[in-house]
């Protein structure tokens, strides 16, 4: 009969281990060093409530200058890219043939009027002698309707010489308009014909006016806190994305929402000071309906998508971080508008996320000072 093995108890093998152990000097596992972050504070402070838009700087006018006599182009009276007053002259035509339609014309005037008046007193004497029968009625008649018609020509003269007077005029071709000039479109020498091409455009730069478009659901909102004044607008150069923004108003809400794109077109005014400003660019712009005085703020880059949603890290008083749920509102600036379990002054970790799970020991590097957005508005 073969006999059975039999196997050492639990007991025997737990004890074998642990003299393996003794034997060995082996210890156990040491904890795990604090992670470092970078954390940065909840604060309630003024948060404002933005919609966002890519607007079009547009001149409120802009002109493009043209002859309204013909001639030749005699002087260029400025250089281009030259900024502009009212009323200042910019290009000179050659006024000689005017100044001599303007003196035929006032010959003219001068031949009619004496004829005029002879008229008038030939008019006179036949009138005296048609009432003593020495001429008849038909004479007096035809010698007052002579008079008439050298009166109307010379109403006629005198329309001729204010028109040659104009025409004169224009021979120095002026800004309408206060701005900027662009490229001199015809140089010195050419001959202009009235009303043709443009000679140069001028576009207003102070103030300017910056077009951009919002949906058609934002709408009554905008009219909404519209009702209450004009609304600050906001705005700096797409590329750019840096600086001050520039401050302006909203001043025009069109009258229908799109049909083809869903929205509706707005137009702010800005001093444009500066110049910083130019037609045709784009900006990004910030139209400020409202200013939320106690807003729950964190730092934008404390939130963190996970399965079940945005939370930060909230960092307590003996080091370790506490997993807290938050619902994000809007950011600007560097900042988000939470709502959620946080408390005025209390620190959030904005990097080094990744490494962190509830109940972890942090070190904290240097706390990252916390962005103020103005009350304006950025983005």
């Amino acid at each position: 009969m073969t006999a059975t093995k039999r196997r050492p108890a639990p007991a025997l093998m737990m004890a074998a281990a642990l003299l393996a152990l003794a034997g060995t000097g082996a210890k156990p596992a040491p904890k795990s060093p604090p992670v470092p972050v970078v954390t940065g504070a909840v604060k309630v402070q003024p948060a404002p409530l933005l919609l966002n838009a890519v607007g079009t700087v547009e001149p409120i006018e802009s002109v493009a200058v043209r002859p309204q006599v013909g001639g030749v182009i005699t002087r260029v009276a400025f250089a281009e890219g030259d900024d502009v007053a009212a009323g200042q002259a910019l290009f000179q035509i050659d006024p000689r043939p005017l100044q001599a339609a303007l003196a035929a014309a006032q010959a003219q005037l001068a031949r009619d009027e004496a004829q005029a008046a002879n008229a008038d007193a030939q008019s006179d004497r036949y009138a005296k002698l048609a009432a003593k029968d020495y001429v008849t009625r038909e004479q007096a008649d035809a010698a007052r309707t002579q008079a008439e018609v050298f009166r109307a020509a010379v109403q006629a003269d005198r329309a001729a010489v204010e028109q040659a007077k104009l025409n004169l005029a224009y021979a120095t071709v002026s800004s309408p308009v206060a701005g900027r000039t662009g490229s001199v479109l015809v140089k010195k020498g050419n001959v202009v014909t009235a009303n043709g091409g443009p000679l140069v455009v001028v576009n207003q730069l102070h103030p300017i006016r910056v077009g951009f478009a919002v949906p058609g659901a934002d709408l009554p909102r905008v009219r909404r806190y519209a009702a209450g004044g004009a609304l600050a607008v906001h705005a700096r150069p797409a590329r750019d994305g840096k600086g001050e923004p520039l401050a302006g108003r909203l001043v025009f809400v069109d009258n229908a929402v799109d049909g083809a794109t869903g929205t509706v077109t707005l137009k702010a005014e800005f001093p444009n000071a500066d110049g910083a400003l130019w037609p045709g660019q784009f900006v990004d712009v910030d139209l400020v309906l409202a200013v939320e005085a106690g807003a729950l703020t964190v730092p934008a880059a404390a939130v963190v998508t996970g399965r079940d949603g945005l939370f930060v890290f909230v960092v307590g008083d003996d080091r370790k971080v506490e997993k807290r749920a938050v619902v994000v509102d809007r950011t600007i600036d560097g900042l988000a508008v939470v709502a959620g379990d946080l408390r005025d002054g209390e620190t959030v970790v904005v990097d080094g996320q990744m490494r962190l799970a509830p109940g972890t020991t942090v070190e904290v590097k240097t706390p990252q000072a916390a962005p103020k957005p103005a009350s304006g508005g950025a983005r």
